[in-house]
């Protein structure tokens, strides 16, 4: 995770929030719209990205943040910067049908991982956020946080969601 050390203490989280606490704790997708310079917001869905994000890639890594382990999930932080890169209609859907493939059936997280690393080479590569503008932006929403760690955006919804995505994908590995 080299050039990484200044989010490592962002903890990913599964599902949505309505607010990062200081843990900074948040999915995959809310984490990479800060590093991105936008204002924060609870991430139900990809619909939900602003649209210079890949839609199939931020449903991946989506996938995999809610279906990971809490030590999985930590390995997702190096894709926080990488998820704002979307293409063309044609290139998306060169992303989403190699996802597809790919991610056809039962698959581990280490796979999962692979997958969202060839998919991020096809198309157009997001641009580089200097480290120091990242630090800054996930620093700032982390010290504006009013509680110590984050909350579940409705722990129903997240339960069910994670159940839903856990019942279609296989066990995950570590």
């Amino acid at each position: 995770m080299d050039g990484f050390d200044h989010i490592l203490n962002w903890k990913l989280k599964a599902g949505s929030h309505p607010f990062p606490g200081r843990d900074g704790g948040t999915c995959i997708n809310e984490a990479a719209l800060i590093a991105a310079g936008f204002e924060y917001r609870a991430i139900r869905g990809v619909d939900d990205m602003p649209q210079c994000f890949s839609r199939p890639i931020c449903r991946l890594a989506m996938q995999l943040n809610d279906t990971a382990t809490d030590a999985q999930r930590q390995r997702l932080l190096p894709f926080v910067t990488r998820l704002a890169c979307a293409d063309t209609t044609e290139i998306e859907r060169k992303r989403a049908s190699y996802i597809g493939l790919q991610a056809a059936g039962h698959y581990t997280f280490e796979k999962g991982l692979s997958i969202l690393e060839h998919a991020l080479v096809i198309g157009r590569k997001a641009e580089a956020i200097p480290s120091d503008a990242v630090k800054t932006r996930m620093l700032a929403v982390q010290t504006s946080a009013a509680t110590a760690t984050s909350v579940p955006d409705t722990p129903l919804f997240t339960a069910m969601k994670f159940w839903f995505v856990k019942k279609h994908t296989a066990p995950v590995d570590e």
